[in-house]
């Protein structure tokens, strides 16, 4: 049984496997036949309360781990274009190539099946064709080499031109769909970065090519530290990957505290504003929402470069040297901040699609204290489930599947922490407690504030 066929799974705190429930004609949830949980009977209906109170506390004390990440897939991409455009964003649709097409498809179609997908995706197909390319210079076929070479730059062209087409539908939209959608972008991220000053800073790492989260952090005031450094035109730097930011409190010497509203920031696929150029990966000034990325590959100091040159995964210049550089790097990061003790993953988004991503996933599970956290709104191909089993850590795993548990403004509204250092509303509580031996009541369902009872 999939996520698609029971539209939404939970998996939290004591649930000892997954809980299956769908939508009744009342409106109301109700557990799938065959089905049980111990916190509502099979024939109970029940509403998002009962489901907060479920998921949230329980995601509330995961958030407060000593290390957290968060994983943003397509997922993540396709809700905030949703809300403010009312349609999904772009995909990765195949691209169409004349040079040696059959080939390069059947590569492509083994490689998906490889990892789960019934047919090859612009990714496969890219990466297909840098290896033919690379085949073909090697045999001495270079007028071969250079007619597939310039179909392959095209071809990145359009698929640059069409991640942008998303960033502009969303700059397009009407002012009040633009603002839900990056209002709740905001809300999200800043669930994730709002953690007390002794915890380790957040990692965010993103499968994606685009600049949603870089637009939705510069909204929210959220700074985010990556390997990049510089001012014009930065340069990925892997010396740089320990840097922060740091203040120091009135009257205290020689004890420099975290800043709040800072968070590292990864790419591991690669952006549509990241150009190689000679031996160094820049960022572009690439305005979020541009029409194409063309004429701002003609800016001094890029040595003309061509879309071929963009940094999107598994893009790269020719040399085995180079083709591993940056995302080699990027890798070592995901591993260096998940592998550690008392470690929280959050996935949104991610269909578990990645053999790179997720042999380090199943290296994180081997330690015991870490734990992997997996929201999505669907499961079409059943890659999520699939690897739940295969991975055979349930009790290191909670899952969030479908439209009711992992839509992006009512996940945000309803089941994430609020956006907020919680210090205050610890302290509250345990002065009430103190006092009367009681905490604060339940507040109102969608509020938005952390729950205690009495």
């Amino acid at each position: 049984m999939t996520a698609s066929e029971t539209n939404n799974i939970v998996k939290v705190r004591d649930d000892h496997r997954p809980v299956y429930f769908s939508l009744t004609e009342e409106g109301k949830f109700q557990l799938c036949e065959g089905k049980e949980a111990s916190w509502v009977k099979q024939n109970q209906a029940f509403g998002l309360k009962e489901l907060r109170n479920h998921i949230e506390p329980w995601l509330t004390a995961l958030f407060q781990s000593e290390h957290l990440s968060l994983l943003a897939g397509s997922g993540l991409t396709h809700a905030v274009h949703y809300l403010a455009a009312e349609e999904a964003a772009t995909g990765m649709r195949e691209i169409t190539l004349s040079s040696y097409k059959d080939e390069i498809k059947k590569s492509a179609e083994n490689a998906a099946k490889k990892i789960g997908r019934k047919t090859g995706n612009l990714e496969d197909q890219i990466r297909a064709a840098n290896e033919l390319l690379c085949g073909l210079e090697i045999l001495g076929k270079y007028k071969e080499a250079e007619t597939l070479g310039t179909e392959l730059t095209s071809a990145l062209e359009v698929f640059a031109k069409s991640i942008l087409q998303s960033e502009a539908r969303i700059t397009q939209a009407t002012e009040a769909n633009r603002e839900r959608a990056f209002n709740t972008l905001v809300t999200f991220l800043m669930s994730f970065a709002s953690r007390t000053g002794v915890r380790d800073r957040l990692n965010i790492f993103t499968t994606n090519y685009d600049r949603m989260i870089e637009a939705g952090a510069e909204l929210a005031g959220l700074h985010l530290l990556d390997r990049f450094l510089g001012n014009l035109m930065p340069i990925f730097r892997s010396s740089r990957l320990d840097l922060d930011m740091h203040y120091n409190p009135p009257g205290i010497r020689g004890e420099p505290r975290y800043l709040e509203g800072v968070a590292r920031f990864t790419k591991l696929h690669g952006s549509v504003d990241w150009v190689q150029t000679d031996n160094d990966i820049r960022r572009i000034g690439l305005p979020f929402g541009v029409d194409e990325v063309g004429p701002y590959l003609k800016a001094p100091g890029l040595n003309g470069a061509s879309a071929h040159k963009l940094m999107i995964y598994p893009n790269a210049a020719k040399d085995r040297e180079t083709s591993d550089y940056p995302y080699v790097e990027l890798f070592r990061d995901l591993a260096a901040a998940v592998c550690r003790p008392n470690s929280t993953l959050i996935t949104y988004g991610y269909s578990f699609g990645d053999e790179h991503i997720n042999r380090v996933i199943r290296d994180m599970l081997t330690i015991p204290s870490t734990h992997l956290v997996v929201i999505a709104y669907n499961d079409p191909l059943g890659r999520i489930l699939q690897t739940y089993e295969k991975l055979g850590r349930p009790s290191q795993i909670s899952l969030m599947l479908g439209p009711v548990l992992a839509d992006l403004q009512t996940l945000t509204e309803t089941f994430l922490p609020k956006a907020a250092i919680d210090k205050t509303t610890f302290r509250m509580s345990e002065l009430l407690r103190q006092r009367y031996g009681t905490e604060p009541h339940p507040p109102p369902e969608g509020s938005g504030e952390s729950e205690w009872r009495a």
